[in-house]
């Protein structure tokens, strides 16, 4: 399995210069729990809230910013995904649980992934006990 990761506007969204390593290493950790998962590529763009906001509203919706939308692009030969990540809400995400920004936006990664890989999850907090939170889990404390 050969995936391509590739991390787009960290530095402009979080205003430094900043190492995206563990964040690839976070994707491809998301991508190797699918043993059959086929080569592709996966984006990763970091947005602003005011972006993220409008996105939200056109693909789901929803007036508000959230911390992660994920778009599965793949045709079933091909793994393609596009994950984008807002580091204003992970922000707020992260000092509300105690975590810092580089975990939660780990985390983000690492749900973006498994969304692009087919998972899901329920809208309410029954999420945080379905199948897909204990497999982000189980990933990040490998991490």
């Amino acid at each position: 399995m050969t995936i391509q990761v590739h991390v787009n506007r960290l530095d402009e969204c979080l205003g430094l210069r900043t190492d995206d390593g563990h964040l690839k290493r976070a994707a491809l950790a998301a991508l190797h729990t699918c043993s059959d998962a086929p080569a592709g590529e996966v984006s990763i763009t970091f947005l602003p809230a005011a972006e993220m906001r409008a996105l939200n509203r056109a693909y789901l919706g929803r007036g508000a910013a959230t911390d992660v939308l994920a778009f599965e692009l793949g045709d079933g030969e091909r793994l393609l995904g596009d994950i984008y990540i807002c580091p204003d809400v992970a922000s707020e995400s992260a000092e509300e649980h105690g975590e810092t920004l580089a975990r939660e936006l780990a985390r983000l990664v690492v749900h973006g992934v498994l969304h692009v890989l087919g998972h899901d999850h329920p809208e309410d907090d029954s999420r945080y006990e379905s199948e897909m939170f204990a497999i982000q889990e189980r990933i990040l404390i490998e991490l």
